[in-house]
C-alpha cells in the first residue's frame, strides 16, 4: 500500500526547531531491553537516522517505478500474446486452405504476405546483432568461453529492460544536501528494485514456465532473459548493500560495520544474502560457467536458495512495523520457485511410474562418439515434433539432468473396449482402430563431450553386453511449440547430433501430406556429419521414414561428410535420386536460392545443430527475404 513519503524535514545542523520522531531518537542496538522510559539521544542527528529502516526512504516514488516495470512487462507480454494469436490464425487459415492442395497450387501462400514484412524479417526479427555472428561461441581459446551474443531484437528488449532499470534507479533528490538521506533514498530504491526483478527471474528460470508456450518463445530467450536479470538484480543489491555501508561507516566506522553484520540479525541476513549473489554472478561469467557448467549448476541453485531465504529473514527482521513493504513479493518468489519445483517432480512422477513398472534405459555405444538411448516409459506419454526432456540415469549422477532433443518415439498399443479416434496431425504415429495407446518408447542421440555424456558414453561402452540397460527417469516433454504444417515447403539442416530434432518434423509431415493433414508437399533435409560411419546413428529410423508411402515424392535427403575416414562407397544410406551423399560442407546460399527457385507454397527454413551452421543459415535466410517469396526462419538451440 501507498504511504506518504517518509523523508524527515531537511536541515541543518544550527536549525534550533530540527526535531525527530522519538523512534527515530532510539537506535535498534541501543534500545533498553528492560524499560521504554529511558531516552537515548543520537550521537548524530544527521547520520544516524538513515542507516536503518524507512527513514529518508522515498517510498512513494519506489512503489510508482514499480508499478511501471511492472507495466512495462506485462504490456510487451500483452503485445507479443497478440502477435502469436495472430501468426495461429494466420497459419491455420492458410493450413485449412492449403491442406488439400497440390504443391504448385499454393502460389498464393507461396506470395502473400505484407509488403513490410520481408524487410522486418531481415532487419530486425532474424538480424544478429551486428554482422553474421549469433550463436557460433566466442572462444578465446579452446578452454575460454565467452558465450554467444544475442539477436537484434533481443538486443533491443534488454536494452529497454537495462536501461529503465537504470533510470529508476537513479531518479533521485540530488538536491539534497544531506548526502546520507540520499544515500538512505539509493538504498531502498536500489533494494526494492533488486527484489522486484526476482520475480520475473524465478518465472523465467523455470523449464514449466507457462509463457513459452502462451507466447512461442523459446526457453533459450527466456534463459538469456534470466541471465541479465539475475545479473541487474546483483548490480542493485550490491548498490542497496554500499549505500547502508557508507552510511553506517561514517555513524560507528568499520567496527560498527562488523557489529551490525555479526550480532544484528537484519543486518546479517542481507549481508549473507548480498555475498551468495555476488558469488553467483561471479560463477555465472561465461568463462566460469562453460567450463564448470555442471557445478555451476548445482552451486548455482543452493545459492540462489540462500539468497532468497537471507531476503525474506532480512525483510520481517527489519523494526518498520510489520516488516519491509518487499515481504508479500519475496513471498512470491518462493510460491513461483516452489510451483516450478513441484511442477518438475509431478512430470517425473507421472512419466516414470505406473502399475506396469519403471522406466528402464537402453544405452547403446554408437560410432563418432555417441550413445543412442531408448527410454522405456511405463505407460503412454504424448509427443510433438520439436520437442526435448530432461533425463537421469540411476548410478550416473542421477541429481543431475540435461535436456535432450527427442530423435523418434513409438507407442504401444493394446486392445480397447471403448471406441477409439486417433487424429495424424496430433502424432507423427498411426493409431490402430479399436486400440488404447499404454507405454511409449522414445529414443535420444547423445554426444559424448565432457561431464555426464563423456561418462555416460564410457560407461556404456565398457558394458560387456555392448549395450547398458538401467534404470532411468523421464522428465518432460517439453517445447515443441513450432508447427510446419501449414508450410507448403520445409527445409531443414542438421548438424552432427542436431539431427534428432529434425527427425521427429519428417515422419510427422509425410504422414500429414499423405492423410492431407498437413500443407507440406516438400521436405528437403540437409546433414552435416564429420563421417559417414555416425549415419548409424538414426539407421533404424531412417529405414522407417523411408518406407513411407509417397516419401520418394516429398523427401529430399543431402548428407555433407566433412572428414571421411574411410571410403564413400560403404552406404548405411544407399544413394539415389532422392538420397545424396556429397563429400565437404554446403553451400547454405546456393542450396536455399535452389529450394527458393522450387518452392511449393510458403516455406519454412529450420536448422538445429553448431552455433557457426546456425549463423550461416540464418545469413541465407535474411538474403532471401525480398526477392517475391514467403520464407520463414526457425532455429533450435540450448545456449548455456
Amino acid at each position: 500500500m501507498r504511504g506518504p513519503r517518509m523523508d524527515h524535514p531537511r536541515r541543518g545542523i544550527a536549525d534550533p526547531d530540527l526535531t525527530f520522531p522519538e523512534a527515530l531518537l532510539q537506535r535498534r542496538d541501543t534500545i533498553p531491553t528492560i524499560t521504554n522510559t529511558q531516552e537515548v539521544p543520537i550521537s548524530n542527528p544527521t547520520i544516524t537516522p538513515y542507516n536503518t529502516g524507512l527513514n529518508g526512504v522515498n517510498q512513494p516514488n519506489n512503489m510508482l517505478f514499480t508499478d511501471i516495470l511492472w507495466w512495462t512487462l506485462g504490456g510487451l507480454g500483452v503485445m507479443i500474446l497478440l502477435i502469436r494469436i495472430g501468426q495461429l490464425v494466420w497459419a491455420k487459415l492458410r493450413l485449412v486452405s492449403a491442406m488439400n492442395t497440390k504443391g504448385r497450387q499454393q502460389h498464393f501462400w507461396k506470395v502473400k504476405q505484407w509488403s513490410w514484412m520481408p524487410g522486418l524479417k531481415r532487419s530486425l526479427i532474424y538480424a544478429p546483432l551486428w554482422k553474421k555472428r549469433h550463436n557460433r561461441e566466442i572462444q578465446l581459446s579452446s578452454a575460454v568461453n565467452m558465450g554467444t551474443l544475442p539477436s537484434r531484437l533481443q538486443a533491443a528488449v534488454l536494452l529497454v529492460y537495462l536501461g529503465s532499470n537504470l533510470a529508476y534507479m537513479f531518479v533521485l533528490d540530488w538536491q539534497q544536501a544531506n548526502k546520507y538521506a540520499l544515500c538512505a533514498e539509493i538504498r531502498g530504491r536500489s533494494g526494492t528494485l533488486s527484489v522486484v526483478n526476482m520475480i520475473p527471474l524465478i518465472i523465467f528460470a523455470g523449464r514449466n514456465n507457462p509463457l513459452i508456450g502462451l507466447l512461442n518463445i523459446s526457453f533459450d530467450t527466456y534463459n538469456l532473459l534470466h541471465r541479465w536479470m539475475g545479473r541487474m538484480s546483483v548490480f542493485e543489491v550490491l548498490i542497496h548493500f554500499i549505500a547502508w555501508a557508507v552510511v553506517q561507516v561514517a555513524d560507528d566506522g568499520w567496527e560498527g560495520v562488523k557489529h551490525k553484520i555479526l550480532y544484528d540479525r537484519f543486518i546479517s541476513s542481507g549481508t549473507v544474502g548480498v555475498v551468495a549473489m555476488f558469488v553467483i554472478l561471479v560463477l555465472s561469467l561465461s568463462p566460469v560457467r562453460h567450463a564448470f557448467y555442471e557445478s555451476f549448476l548445482n552451486t548455482h541453485i543452493i545459492l540462489a536458495l540462500v539468497a532468497f531465504i537471507c531476503t525474506w529473514i532480512h525483510c520481517v527482521s527489519a523494526t518498520v512495523h510489520g516488516g519491509l513493504p518487499q515481504i508479500p513479493w519475496v513471498l512470491a518468489i518462493f510460491i513461483l520457485w516452489g510451483a516450478e519445483r513441484f511442477a518438475r517432480v509431478i512430470r517425473l512422477a507421472y512419466a516414470n511410474r505406473s502399475s506396469r513398472g519403471y522406466t528402464t534405459a537402453t544405452v547403446e555405444p554408437m560410432p563418432g562418439e555417441a550413445c543412442r538411448v531408448t527410454m522405456h516409459l511405463p505407460r503412454h506419454i504424448p509427443v510433438r515434433p520439436g520437442q526435448h526432456a530432461y533425463l537421469r540415469f540411476a548410478g550416473l549422477k542421477p541429481w543431475e539432468n540435461h535436456p535432450f532433443s527427442i530423435a523418434w518415439f513409438e507407442h504401444t498399443y493394446s486392445p480397447s473396449s471403448l471406441p477409439t479416434y486417433s487424429s495424424s496431425s496430433s502424432s507423427s504415429e498411426k493409431h490402430p482402430p479399436g486400440t488404447t495407446p499404454t507405454s511409449t518408447t522414445v529414443s535420444f542421440i547423445i554426444g559424448a563431450h565432457t561431464g555426464f555424456t563423456r561418462q555416460l558414453y564410457n560407461t556404456a561402452g565398457a558394458s560387456p553386453l555392448g549395450a547398458l540397460t538401467l534404470r532411468a527417469a523421464f522428465e518432460g516433454p517439453y517445447a515443441g511449440h513450432h508447427s510446419f504444417d501449414s508450410y507448403g515447403h520445409v527445409v531443414l539442416f542438421a548438424g552432427a547430433t542436431g539431427i534428432t530434432h529434425q527427425l521427429s518434423y519428417i515422419r510427422h509431415l509425410i504422414n500429414g501430406c499423405n492423410d492431407r493433414t498437413a500443407c507440406t508437399r516438400r521436405i528437403t533435409l540437409v546433414w552435416i556429419v564429420r563421417d559417414h560411419e555416425v549415419l548409424e546413428w538414426i539407421h533404424p529410423y531412417m529405414e522407417q521414414i523411408l518406407r513411407l508411402p509417397n516419401r520418394q515424392e516429398i523427401l529430399r535427403i543431402k548428407i555433407f561428410v566433412t572428414r571421411p575416414k574411410t571410403a564413400m562407397g560403404v552406404n548405411v544410406l544407399s544413394t539415389s535420386g532422392t538420397v545424396q551423399k556429397l563429400p565437404g560442407r554446403p553451400n547454405v546460399v546456393t542450396l536455399l536460392a535452389k529450394e527458393q527457385d522450387e518452392q511449393m507454397g510458403a516455406m519454412v527454413v529450420g536448422v538445429c545443430g553448431p552455433g557457426g551452421l546456425g549463423d550461416d543459415v540464418r545469413g541465407a535466410v535474411r538474403g532471401m527475404q525480398g526477392l517475391g517469396t514467403v520464407v520463414d526462419f526457425v532455429e533450435e538451440s540450448f545456449t548455456w
